[in-house]
């Protein structure tokens, strides 16, 4: 499979998100503990050498089952994890903004994953139309927690392409992790200024977002008379699209089954002809 630079690592294209393992809405245990263990030992196995995760899955959920399943992990796994975001005790999703906080969290992943340093860590927007004091103040902090050894890279997440140019000015970004999918392109300048420097650009929600049901790209008429026609599932067409827009993509598609897994990094295989990348990318217009 082809690779990418992320920071320090160079990791294969298609990676694994570990959004998927704890409970219904990203909340509490997994369904099946044994399976979603499986499903990590399995990904290493299939050659995944990026895991993207964060302590407010569970919360406090994935990292330990991360670090049950693969520690002492692999010299060249690429562990990436995001800060900026807390859950509530219903399970809602809160910004955690102060920049004392991110150093903080980031340490709460280092500890939870028992690891001295991450890959990289994403610092993780959740309201911001643009570069502000407080989003300078947040990269001071990414850049020390970097400079003091504790990550190897800073990433950005759900940034626009103003956000990214205000940080390139300041320190090196090992990668953005922005919505982006066959339905939904709002990220597209991003991904545009991404490619153009050699960014990695990592796509959460390739699939659609995974509270929307019924799934809007997996249920469109496109993707699945594609699915029909070259043999394959249409989360495989959605993937596999995603892989060809540009050579900076990295997927980390996510499940709690190992079924899945299997047909998700089968999508390294899957090559999409002309007429069918075109009819494809017309969804979106």
């Amino acid at each position: 499979m082809d690779s990418f630079p992320l920071g320090r690592f160079s990791v294969s294209r298609i990676g694994f998100g570990a959004m998927q393992l704890p409970g219904p809405n990203v909340f509490g245990p997994p369904r099946d503990r044994d399976e979603a263990l499986a499903v990590l030992r399995r990904a290493v196995e299939l050659g995944v050498d990026h895991i993207d995760t964060a302590q407010f899955y569970g919360p406090d959920v994935a990292n330990a089952l991360i670090r049950e399943a693969l520690h002492p992990y692999p010299e060249n796994l690429a562990l990436v994890s995001k800060v900026g975001g807390r859950r509530d005790d219903s399970g809602g999703w809160l910004p955690v903004d102060a920049p004392a906080d991110l150093r903080r969290d980031i340490e709460t992943n280092l500890r939870a994953l028992g690891v001295d340093q991450l890959a990289a860590v994403n610092l993780r927007l959740f309201e911001s139309d643009g570069p502000d004091q407080l989003f300078d103040d947040q990269l001071s902090a990414m850049i020390e927690a970097r400079d003091d050894g504790l990550i190897g890279g800073i990433g950005l997440s759900n940034v626009n392409r103003e956000h990214l140019l205000h940080a390139l000015d300041r320190t090196e970004i090992a990668c953005v992790q922005n919505a982006y999918n066959l339905l939904d392109r709002s990220s597209e300048p991003v991904l545009r200024e991404c490619t153009a420097r050699g960014i990695a650009f990592v796509p959460f929600f390739p699939l659609g977002a995974a509270f929307v049901q019924p799934n809007p790209v997996l249920t469109h008429r496109s993707v699945v008379d594609t699915a029909e026609r070259i043999g394959c599932t249409p989360a495989q067409v959605a993937l596999a699209w995603t892989l060809s827009v540009a050579p900076n993509v990295l997927l980390i598609p996510g499940t709690s089954s190992v079924r899945h897994l299997e047909e998700n990094l089968d999508v390294a295989s899957i090559e999409l002809d002309e007429d069918t990348r075109g009819r494809l990318n017309a969804l979106a217009t």
